[in-house]
Formats: structure tokens, sequence, C-alpha cells
């Protein structure tokens, strides 16, 4: 099964027989106090390096979330979203939780864009999927129910079922929803990540959606985060997990390094071919910070 997301250039096919996709995450300001405060300025130049960098390093899709105090969301989103564009070609994931900022999102996108996200709820389906719906987008389905996020896999599939449902009454194909099975941290729970996995794997031989993870909450409050983050998304990549919002520069060669010894690589090319540009983008970084 194939998730196709489209920007008025690029297409980008998301499939568990293909490369893993990575979505960028850093525009976002949440964590991020300096793009909060280029928002707040309409400083649309440090938005453009965002998503330059992103893509540089191995992006194929980016997330856009404008979520801030200070700013009119509905009014921002648009003028990120052309910022982005008028440097990069590759296809956008609007995020947000609020509908009205989905909505002017999408209008300002181009092509096929990926919605992040809706869940469970009845109140969120009622009012996310029309919007998807009417777009022609796709979307990232959350496993969270009416009770929050369930603590079986068998429950948070039955929580996926309910929007894959709700989704094809709309005439949403289920290619166009992307499952998120949610992963809490192992600090507090030490089956949290098997509960995860158990879920894709549930997931992928039920219904064959492509699954997307926000890996980093795994490894929350402890040290050496990003050996944790690494071990879990290769683990979730074996297990049938096909795209992931993450950080590009930080996870890109773990990515390239599963989907190699995966066998989606042939003849090595793409990790090589990641691993020369890298190799010169890291140098230019240090000779600009010099």
């Amino acid at each position: 099964m194939y998730t196709i997301l489209k920007s008025d250039k690029k297409e980008v096919i998301i499939g568990i027989d293909k490369p893993f996709v990575i979505i960028g995450e850093k525009i976002n300001p949440t964590g991020l106090k300096k793009l909060g405060q280029a928002l707040v300025d309409k400083n649309m130049d440090y938005v453009k390096q965002l998503a330059l960098r992103q893509v540089a390093w191995g992006a194929d899709v980016l997330d856009v979330n404008v979520g801030h105090p200070q700013i009119d969301e509905i009014a921002m989103i648009p003028m990120v979203v052309d910022a982005i564009m008028s440097v990069t070609d590759v296809p956008l994931c609007i995020d947000s939780n609020d509908p009205k900022i989905l909505e002017a999102g999408l209008n300002a996108a181009p092509g096929k864009p990926l919605v992040n996200s809706v869940n469970g709820e009845e109140k969120q389906l009622s009012a996310v999927l029309p919007i998807v719906k009417a777009r022609g987008a796709a979307v990232i389905g959350l496993t969270i129910g009416e009770e929050g996020i369930p603590k079986t896999a068998e429950e948070r599939v039955a929580v996926a079922e309910k929007i894959i449902e709700r989704a094809a009454k709309l005439g949403i194909p289920i290619e166009d929803i992307i499952i998120d099975p949610l992963v809490m941290t192992v600090g507090h729970d030490s089956s949290a990540a098997l509960v995860t996995l158990k879920t894709i794997q549930m997931l992928v031989q039920e219904f064959g959606v492509n699954i997307n993870l926000g890996a980093s909450n795994v490894s929350f409050g402890l040290p050496d985060r990003h050996s944790v983050n690494s071990a879990f998304l290769s683990l979730a990549m074996q297990m049938g997990a096909t795209c992931s919002i993450t950080d590009p520069i930080k996870l890109g060669s773990t990515i390239r390094g599963t989907d190699l010894l995966l066998g989606k690589d042939a003849n090595s090319m793409r990790y090589l071919k990641y691993f020369r540009a890298t190799e010169k983008l890291r140098e230019s970084e240090a000779a600009a910070k010099a």
C-alpha cells in the first residue's frame, strides 16, 4: 500500500517496500525559541534556513507547525508555507490541533499535503476528517481514544480501525491514512517500546497501512537519548514503520543504514550518496562556524 504526497514539483511515495521517509520536524517553535521569535517578527529568512538545512540533510517532507501564543496562527501559516515553497520543492505536512489552522495551511500548500493529525476522539474525527477529504490530503491518525492513549497494542489497533472506518465513510481511502501507534518513554515503563512495536506489527498485518513514528519520546528522561532513539527507530523500521517526523540531522544516518540492512538500497547507492553529501555538509557547516 502506497501513500503518495506531492508538491508542485516532487512526489514522495511512502510504502513498506520503499525507502523510509523522513518528515523534518524543525519548523515547529515548540522547544525552538529562535523560531518562535522569528515568527513573532515575521522573519521568513530563518524559516527558509530551517527548510533548506533539513532538506539538505535528507528530509523528504517538511512538517509545518506555527504554534505560538504571540501570533495569529491562521494568518501566519500561509506565510510560512509560501516561504518554504519559495526555496524548496518537497511536500508539506501541515501540523496543528486547530482545524481552522489546518485548513489555512492546507489551502496554502501545493499538491497533495499531509495532515498532522487526527485521533480517535469523536470531536477530532468530526472536525478534521471533512477538511482532509475536502482538500484531498493524506492524514496521520494517532491511536488516542476517548480515554487517552491506550495501554495495550490491541486497544491502539482498535482506535486505528475506528479512524480508518470513519475516514472510509467520508470517502478517504485507506492508503491516505498513516497510523501513528504512539510511543511512551521507557524510562517510565520498560514495556512501552514493546507495546509500540507490537502495535506496528498488528497494524501491518491487519490493515497494511503505512506507519508513522515520533521516535524521540521513547528516550525522554534518559541519558544519551540519541542512542536509544536510534536503536528504537531501527527496530520499528524492521517491524514495518515507513515514515517518521524526526530530525534528519540526528537520525538520517540511522535511517539510511537501516534501509540498507533491510534490503531497500540496491548496491548501497543511497547510503553512499548520503554519506558523501553529509560529509560535505559537516565540513561546510563547521567552516561557517569557524
